[in-house]
């Protein structure tokens, strides 16, 4: 592992994932618009509701791309797909990236687990392993420990 932790702020998302998500949302929205448009049959409000579909479409992709983890010097806010939550430093106990799990969970200090979806290994095995390092090196830098505090 790296001695050298990343200047922040640093955003941690899956960029390939992203730039899939939205390029297929984006396909969807041009291909289901066409086919409004191109279709004689169809009145104003068919039309329409064939826009607005591809639009949803596109706008649900969207959500899914939005997922990032910023860290800073204040904290880490993660971003998922319907949530944002600032953490300060001295709440993350721990970072996972466990085999097989489908993104880093952050052990927090009141006991709860929260889901940081992005940094993701779908894709981008290997670059999701060194962010969720990086992460980890961050929080461990930056978190206040108690004298009696181990970390495992």
């Amino acid at each position: 592992m790296s001695s050298e932790l990343p200047t922040l702020p640093v955003t941690f998302r899956p960029g390939r994932t992203r730039a899939i998500l939205l390029a297929a949302g984006s396909a969807i929205f041009v291909v289901i618009t066409a086919i409004a448009l191109l279709l004689e049959k169809l009145g104003p409000g068919e039309r329409l509701s064939f826009i607005l579909t591809g639009a949803l479409m596109f706008g649900v992709l969207a959500m899914l791309a939005r997922v990032r983890v910023v860290a800073d010097e204040s904290g880490v806010t993660v971003v998922n797909i319907a949530s944002k939550r600032h953490l300060e430093w001295a709440e993350i106990v721990q970072v996972n990236l466990r085999p097989g799990d489908p993104w880093v969970f952050l052990n927090l200090s009141d006991g709860t687990s929260l889901p940081a979806l992005g940094i993701q290994p779908g894709i981008a095995k290997q670059h999701a392993i060194a962010d969720a390092r990086a992460l980890r090196a961050l929080a461990e830098a930056r978190s206040v420990q108690e004298p009696g505090d181990r970390r495992s």
